[in-house]
């Protein structure tokens, strides 16, 4: 499987629009954000700050599929199909060689708060950050394979567009879940963008995780993994 995830690292990296437009955008609306509600406040800029490169990170681990997508069409996955991987570590390569594109957009969305928001942590916090929310995209990686493995490359898109943005208004990535009405946020606080980002905001109120964050995540990672599983043996069908 070693082979397999190199040679899928190297064709993704030689994309490099994917990777400048996976990190520009949320820099962008980070920024933005942060300007209109108030970027000269450390608490706000902090917290806009994880929830902006969670949602870079989710952005760029589901962009995935549509790859996915075109590789079927393609007739990659006809032939990937004649080597000894299993589904199941078809599916795990995939989702490693993906990781590689969440790297980008975490660390340029935490270099513009340091940098030009003047977010202030220490080294542990920075270092923290970047592991959690790298390790923790790994749910919506497999949700884009899933995706992709079962959809065409237009409909993976729209698919993971309508994901993506779901995530990020009810997950809190966006706006402060406790702006919501009772019942959203008791909903929003079980969806996987939740527990993601909740792993970056505790990093920077200074503690460890939060159980409940990571056991949401845990959940969702199940469910997403036997979701692409799933979606990799039904796509031999028409493959």
């Amino acid at each position: 499987m070693f082979p397999y995830i190199l040679l899928e690292i190297r064709r993704t990296l030689r994309d490099p629009s994917y990777l400048i437009f996976g990190a520009g955008m949320p820099v962008m609306m980070y920024l933005l954000f942060t300007n209109l509600g108030g970027g000269d406040e450390h608490d706000w800029a902090a917290a806009s700050m994880v929830g902006m490169a969670a949602y870079g990170a989710l952005g760029s681990s589901m962009a995935i599929g549509t790859g996915i997508a075109s590789d079927k069409s393609l007739g990659w996955l006809r032939q990937l199909r004649i080597t000894p991987l299993s589904p199941g570590r078809a599916v795990a390569g995939r989702a490693v060689s993906g990781s590689v594109t969440v790297l980008p957009a975490v660390a340029a969305v935490l270099l513009a708060g340091a940098l030009v928001n003047g977010v202030r942590l220490d080294v542990w916090q920075w270092a923290a950050l970047v592991l959690l929310l790298w390790a923790g995209s790994l749910p919506f990686t497999l949700l884009g394979i899933g995706n992709g493995y079962r959809l065409t490359p237009q409909g993976t898109g729209v698919v993971n567009v309508a994901c993506l943005t779901g995530f990020a208004v009810i997950g809190g990535l966006w706006f402060p879940i406790e702006l919501f009405p009772g019942w959203l946020r008791a909903a929003g606080e079980l969806s996987p963008a939740y527990g993601f980002s909740g792993l970056g905001r505790s990093v920077v109120a200074g503690h460890f995780p939060a159980a409940g964050y990571i056991a949401v995540l845990g959940v969702w990672l199940v469910l997403f993994g036997g979701y692409s599983v799933i979606s990799y043996r039904r796509s031999a069908r028409s493959v």
